[in-house]
């Protein structure tokens, strides 16, 4: 995605499952754009504070600063002018409108930049991401590692909490392959009874 030309904008989807190097890409992608001194911004949902609230962090521990937006509305409010990338991580947690807002940026000449969660836990299309896919030119599909088996994991497989969609947290949720994946269902009152009297 580096060589491509500069002088129009395009819109770079970066998707899979969790565990499978999103952030680190979009950090990658994001630190080259200024070492070619182009004027960047990036940014996070603020439902998301898991590793660090005013930065976005890789599993492996790479870290860029990121400005902290409510939504799409938010977001668009503070970019700056002349800025010529825009990255944001997690973008399955922003609303519809965000796509719109990407739209707008690169019909602008912008180069943007988004990470974000193609499926829930359920194998379900999550939030903006079908409308990101469907008007993206480039799109990077990234897969974990299976936790049972090893085999490339595209599953985001929900080990313990409730049934929401959204529910921010590692210690829940681990990669997994077709095979391994399984449906989850959250327990139910009488169990979480009988587990707190035990």
């Amino acid at each position: 995605m580096d060589g491509l030309s500069p002088r129009g904008g395009w819109i770079e989807v970066i998707t899979g499952g969790m565990f499978s190097g999103k952030s680190e890409e979009l950090i990658r992608r994001i630190r080259r754009a200024e070492i070619a001194r182009q004027r960047t911004q990036i940014f996070k949902p603020a439902i998301d504070n898991r590793f660090d609230a005013k930065r976005i962090i890789s599993r492996d521990n790479r870290g860029v600063d990121a400005i902290v937006a409510r939504d799409s509305v938010d977001l668009r409010s503070r970019l700056e002018f002349g800025v010529r990338v825009v990255g944001v991580d997690e973008v399955q947690f922003f609303d519809q409108n965000i796509v719109d807002v990407c739209m707008e940026l690169a019909d602008a000449g912008v180069r943007v930049i988004v990470a974000g969660l193609d499926q829930d836990y359920l194998r379900r299309p999550f939030g903006p991401m079908p409308a990101l896919l469907a008007v993206a030119e480039y799109v990077s599909k990234m897969h974990a590692i299976c936790v049972r088996c090893g085999s490339p994991a595209h599953y985001t497989q929900r080990t313990a909490g409730g049934d929401s969609q959204i529910e921010v947290g590692d210690g829940s949720y681990e990669a997994r392959c077709r095979m391994c994946y399984e449906p989850y269902r959250a327990p139910s009152d009488s169990t979480m009874d009988k587990i707190k009297t035990a």
